[in-house]
């Protein structure tokens, strides 16, 4: 019995171990763009508002592909679905590296996408499935992991870009950024996850799970609030080294102030778990965002104090975030309706989110400054705080209306 129970543990640390890796490659091929965003403009020619879709096409991918995840787990099994999401992430880290003509970044950039879209939908639904008693835990951590690792990556961009000559030093830093802990998740997770890959063999369930989720009015909710505070991070990630610069900063510093704003978006993942207890569930998701509107207020009115609002701004977003995945595990019953509920908020949310960095570059180079842009930001979080309001009530998606006959 002691060497079951021994084995039984040793599988349960392997699992943690594997989520936590996992996470760890989640941002980094994302949040390490922003700071060589200038670099990538010099080497290709890029225009501005052309540099935001960089961004955008990731955000694109997940709003388009995240739909499919909740199938392809259904029929494949989610575990197994997640190692090809992890191998297509690997290649398309490879392939947007390649020297030569933009088109390798352009494509490299779509597998990317493709690849975190299905392991972004299927991984909450992995942590309500294989951790029912520390889901709340588990998903602070995998969100503090998830951040943490993605601000590192933009802190060490510009550095890893000095490793090359020429114009070849955002490629290396985008490989070496994105690529470095990808096998160790790859293998970490293809163990773990031995002999958990249970198929589904009706097509009909998958299709009725489907529509209902769709037409579910908490799950529309649930996919604002997971698109409102993307949009916020994705805004941020993407132009907050060029704001950094416009204020005097050095290239480096700014990538270290997008760092900076991640690092706080960790301590925000990890401090939500401490307040969301008891009735102040209830007002949680509408709180936060008053940080985001706080720092971009500071942003306007005192921008040579950016680190400040950095870590403002950093709290709210990671807070927002956690929030988001958290709820996406909360209304729903088990984790087959939350891997539904998270492919459908996720295909929503990016679609609007993908909207965000594109808006915030366009109207910078409309209007010249950041005013008009940061005033967009703003925007979002009221949005948020909206919409947190509706949200927070304790209620389940699926099942909050009669069944159809």
């Amino acid at each position: 019995m002691s060497e079951e129970r021994a084995t039984r543990r040793a599988s349960a640390v392997g699992l943690v171990i594997a989520v936590c890796l996992v996470a760890a490659n989640m941002r980094p091929t994302i949040t390490a763009v922003g700071p060589l965003l200038d670099q990538i403009g010099e080497d290709t020619g890029m225009a501005t508002a052309t540099l935001g879709f960089i961004t955008a096409v990731p955000l694109l991918a997940w709003a388009l592909v995240s739909p499919l995840a909740h199938d392809l787990s259904r029929r494949y099994g989610l575990s197994r679905v997640v190692v090809w999401a992890l191998v297509l992430l690997t290649l398309g880290t490879l392939v947007r590296s390649l020297p030569g003509p933009t088109a390798s970044l352009w494509i490299g950039t779509g597998l990317i996408g493709i690849a975190l879209a299905i392991a972004n939908v299927l991984m909450p639904a992995a942590v309500k499935r294989d951790f029912p008693g520390r889901m709340t835990l588990m998903m602070a951590v995998y969100t503090a992991l998830l951040g943490g690792v993605g601000a590192v990556s933009s802190g060490v961009a510009v550095p890893f870009s000095h490793l090359a000559e020429g114009g070849a030093g955002w490629r290396v830093a985008l490989l070496m950024t994105g690529g470095l802990l990808l096998p160790l998740a790859l293998a970490a997770w293809a163990w773990a996850t031995r002999g958990t890959h249970p198929v589904l063999s009706r097509r009909g369930t998958v299709h009725r799970q489907h529509t209902g989720i769709w037409t579910d009015g908490l799950a529309w909710l649930v996919a604002a609030y997971m698109g409102l505070q993307s949009c916020a991070f994705y805004m941020l990630v993407t132009w907050l080294a060029t704001i950094s610069t416009s204020t005097g900063r050095s290239e480096v510093e700014a990538g270290f102030d997008v760092m900076f704003y991640q690092l706080f978006s960790l301590v925000g993942s990890l401090v939500l778990p401490l307040v969301l207890r008891g009735s102040a569930q209830r007002w949680v998701p509408s709180v936060i965002p008053v940080l985001g509107s706080a720092g971009t207020a500071g942003l306007m009115l005192a921008p040579g104090a950016i680190l400040v609002w950095a870590a403002a701004l950093g709290l709210f977003g990671g807070a927002a975030l956690a929030m988001a995945l958290t709820l996406v595990a909360q209304r729903a019953r088990d984790h087959e309706a939350a891997s539904a509920l998270s492919g459908m908020a996720q295909s929503v949310g990016y679609l609007l989110a993908a909207v965000g960095p594109v808006a915030f570059g366009a109207v910078h180079a409309a209007l010249g400054g950041w005013t008009g842009s940061l005033l967009l930001l703003m925007l979002v979080c009221v949005g948020l705080m909206l919409t947190g309001l509706f949200v927070g009530r304790e209620r389940f998606v699926l099942e909050h209306r009669p069944p159809r006959a």
